[in-house]
């Protein structure tokens, strides 16, 4: 991942933010992260390991916590609240959910962009 992005971290966040939010849409979010977390602590020690370096981690958290809206199974929260509506006589469909959750996903992830971006990389 680190010669990928030749040490260009504004490249490294934003592909660790979108990588992120698709893969946690079709796993759950809980397990990416542990499979991640030293993919990306190479690649800040690759960066300096201080400072600005420290945006991946930001990068990971938000797009596998905000990825995981997109899907039914791309959160615990998501399979709950869909048996709950079941119970209640509303079933919530796959597709249906997806259908909005993709929405949602791509409006929050496009939220994080610029917010990385000032804070970190700028």
């Amino acid at each position: 991942a680190a010669d990928a992005t030749e040490g260009r971290l504004g490249v490294a966040t934003m592909g660790l933010l979108g990588a992120s939010a698709v893969l946690s849409a079709i796993v759950d979010n809980i397990p990416y992260v542990a499979t991640m977390s030293p993919i990306v602590a190479e690649l800040v020690q690759a960066g300096g390991g201080e400072g600005s370096g420290q945006v991946l981690w930001w990068a990971l958290a938000f797009g596998a916590d905000l990825g995981g809206n997109a899907t039914a199974v791309g959160a615990a929260a998501n399979v709950v609240v869909l048996g709950i509506a079941a119970r209640n006589g509303t079933p919530i469909g796959f597709w249906q959910f997806t259908r909005y959750g993709l929405v949602v996903t791509a409006v929050t992830i496009a939220l994080c962009v610029p917010y990385l971006w000032l804070r970190y990389l700028a």
